[in-house]
């Protein structure tokens, strides 16, 4: 039986040829990625901000969105959000965000009370959260702490396991990957919350896996072949696991889609944000940790004639 290949085996694609182009860009799009960040800013969620989130059920057909937000909107909480959300295993509900209330947990147990009472009998509350503003900056500075102690492990493990040019490697290429991700959280407004933490966490990993393999075939091609140029010994190791990468991504890409067409508008930031990061943790793997090698000069050579030439792309089947 024929198997299927998305990528035909013995590829000979010049990735490295295209690193004078792709890494301006990346360089370019991260930059814009914090500024945006810092300037405009991700749409926190209750987790950082601090306020009350519930479940609603609707048990009654008069009871709508509009509905609900009007009567809320009557209790002078501030800012109020409203919004339907649907999950297949318990169908259409309603989820109620409530800014902080000042007074600390006491205020917002009272919105709780005061929200119970108006409602009365129409809703069944199926989750209620309250996040103080104390606990907020705690979980916070815990995922910011978090994040600096992953990639910190990783220069470690990397360093020991490679060499230091790999290490660098690895560190700038998850950088770029959780920069630009923090930039699609901030340009497209999802909620960043303690999942978006764990989101970006999980992205640092499939980032990290997808590197290293690259960087253990290029390694091993360094140990057979000691007389070939560098850009084509990369090129070479790239070709050679390019067909590995494509179906783990891509495996990986249709499970996310199932999740974000079917999983309900809870996780849908969530998912989204992990398939922005699978397929720009795919990119950066091949073009920015690999021709950071070349960069970091890890065999000192001078370049062939014809190294930065561009060539036709051939495939062979």
């Amino acid at each position: 039986m024929r198997r299927l290949r998305l990528v035909p085996d013995g590829t000979h694609f010049r990735f490295m040829w295209l690193r004078r182009f792709n890494f301006p860009i990346s360089l370019l799009l991260s930059v814009v990625s914090v500024v945006v960040f810092v300037l405009i800013g991700p749409q926190y969620g209750i987790d950082f901000r601090g306020g009350t989130l519930m479940e609603l059920k609707p048990l009654s057909e008069s009871t709508t969105v509009s509905s609900i937000r009007s009567t809320l909107d009557s209790l002078n909480f501030g800012d109020v959000q409203v919004q339907e959300v649907t999950d297949i295993t318990s169908g259409t509900n309603i989820l109620v965000r409530i800014q902080q209330q000042p007074g600390g947990d006491e205020a917002q147990q009272e919105v709780i009370t005061k929200v119970r009472a108006t409602l009365g009998d129409s809703v069944e509350f199926r989750r209620v959260e309250v996040v103080g503003p104390r606990v907020s900056g705690e979980l916070a500075y815990n995922g910011a702490l978090a994040m600096l102690l992953a990639m910190f492990g990783i220069l470690i493990y990397i360093w020991f396991r490679f060499e230091w040019q790999f290490a660098v490697g690895a560190i700038i290429c998850t950088t770029h990957d959780v920069l630009m991700t923090l930039g699609f959280f901030t340009l497209f407004q999802l909620e960043f919350n303690l999942a978006s933490i764990a989101a970006l966490l999980t992205i640092v990993g499939y980032s990290l896996n997808d590197t290293v393999v690259v960087y253990d075939r290029i390694r091993e091609n360094l140990r057979k072949f000691k007389k070939m140029s560098l850009a084509e010994l990369i090129d070479r190791s790239v070709n050679e696991v390019l067909s590995r990468t494509i179906i783990t991504s891509s495996s990986t890409l249709l499970a996310l889609l199932a999740l974000f067409i079917f999983g309900g508008s809870v996780i849908r930031s969530f998912v989204a944000a992990m398939m922005f990061g699978i397929v720009i943790g795919t990119y950066s793997s091949i073009f920015i940790a690999a021709p950071l090698l070349i960069y970091f000069k890890l065999r000192p050579e001078a370049p062939s004639s014809g190294e930065d030439e561009p060539a036709a792309v051939t495939a062979e089947s």
